[in-house]
């Protein structure tokens, strides 16, 4: 595992460290120091976007990128993405109608969602959808009833280990179930093409594709002594951004992805997509907020600082410390002390980081700011209608290929 006591900002231990963990993309920097918008607010740059798009597509060149459409559906990124010629990985019709309106392609399109109402699946079919996820009976039947030969694959579930952000198991099928429901497939007249898993979301052991890579053949395998022949594989998404714990190299992940694809299929690759969402738009996005007030614990060791940003307006994925961001904040290079990290709202829950140990400078005020770096990812798309009155988080793009 990681060392968080090599991170700056924050430390599992009580030794602590500096609070400065370096600057945001110049872009973002300069549209926040000129435009000093409202707090909180997410700034995304585009040219982040794409570069790491275009590092990925250099990364792996034979697979289809579908760009997982909940990490951040702000219409620029999508438009940036549309532009680049990504697909797309959408849960919902509001993530249909979002990308189609943006210029994607209908075929450009993979409704991943494997838990969808029956006129979801219909409207996303009369929209020119062609290729769905599946992990059940109920769901199979409903495609194959309102979007008839159209193109599906199943998800199994595998091991999550090593990610920060584990699916559980609510999603996917064992490797013998997913057999059973691609042959019904063909039997109700549609293409089953492939299998699918998730290794978890910012998953740091590059390992973990061994595991979705392995199933997958026993689903290619198991299926052709039935007389199918499978033809793609969907590695999803998982490929980490830049927090406290330090994340392997892309190169990591996709030698152990190639190795494994070697071994599990020696004699015929499949067709590769992959559905990065984190990785695409975590790194672009600084997260800008407010100190609304310091005050002194009740146990007189730790300060608690309260910012106008919680868990119910963009920081969710604060929730049991599974992502603890890098932290700069406008009063850098004073000197630091323990604190902990909690929201505006009238809720107990509310509370950011309490367990993982962050230093913040002493002389830190109300009115001061504090941002939450690589916080492009799962924060505005996480954020609350208006949980105790706050608003939801707005989104601001700018492009660093742009500025002078």
């Amino acid at each position: 595992m990681t060392d968080l006591s090599a991170t700056t900002g924050v430390t599992d231990r009580p030794s602590g460290t500096a609070q400065q963990t370096g600057a945001a993309p110049d872009a973002i920097q300069q549209f926040l120091d000129q435009q000093r918008p409202e707090t909180p607010c997410l700034v995304m740059d585009l040219a982040q976007v794409r570069n790491r798009y275009r590092q990925l597509r250099t990364a792996l060149p034979d697979a289809r990128i579908c760009y997982a459409v909940k990490a951040n559906p702000t219409p620029d990124v999508v438009g940036e993405l549309v532009g680049l010629g990504s697909s797309f990985d959408v849960a919902s019709p509001g993530e249909i109608d979002l990308c189609l309106a943006k210029g994607a392609a209908p075929e450009s399109i993979s409704y991943g969602n494997t838990i969808k109402k029956r006129r979801d699946v219909a409207r996303a079919y009369e929209q020119g959808v062609r290729l769905f996820a599946t992990d059940s009976a109920a769901d199979l039947a409903n495609i194959a009833e309102v979007a008839p030969g159209a193109q599906v694959f199943c998800r199994v579930l595998v091991d999550n280990t090593g990610s920060r952000t584990p699916f559980g198991r609510k999603f996917g099928c064992l490797p013998e179930t997913a057999v059973e429901l691609l042959v019904r497939a063909r039997e109700l007249g549609l293409d089953p093409v492939g299998v699918s898993f998730h290794s978890g979301s910012q998953q740091l052991e590059p390992s973990a594709w061994e595991h979705g890579i392995s199933a997958a053949q026993r689903v290619f395998a198991g299926c052709a002594e039935r007389g199918l022949a499978l033809r793609m594989v969907n590695l999803g998404g998982g490929l980490p951004a830049s927090y406290t714990e330090s994340a392997p190299p892309l190169a990591d992940y996709v030698q152990r992805i190639e190795e494994a694809l070697d071994r599990c299929f020696p004699s015929a690759r499949p067709e590769l997509l992959v559905e990065p969402g984190r990785f695409l738009v975590g790194d672009a996005g600084v997260l800008r907020s407010e100190v609304v007030l310091v005050t002194d614990s009740c146990d007189g060791e730790r300060r608690w600082v309260y910012l106008d940003i919680g868990r119910y307006n963009g920081l969710a994925e604060t929730e049991g410390e599974a992502i603890t961001y890098r932290l700069r904040t406008s009063r850098d290079g004073d000197e630091v002390g323990p604190v902990v990290l909690a929201g505006p709202t009238c809720d107990g829950d509310d509370v950011l980081y309490q367990r993982t140990r962050y230093e913040l400078p002493r002389t830190l005020r109300g009115g001061d700011w504090v941002d939450l770096l690589s916080a492009g990812a799962y924060t505005a798309s996480y954020s609350s209608v208006g949980f105790n009155g706050f608003t939801p988080l707005p989104t601001y793009c700018v492009d660093g290929d742009q500025q002078s």
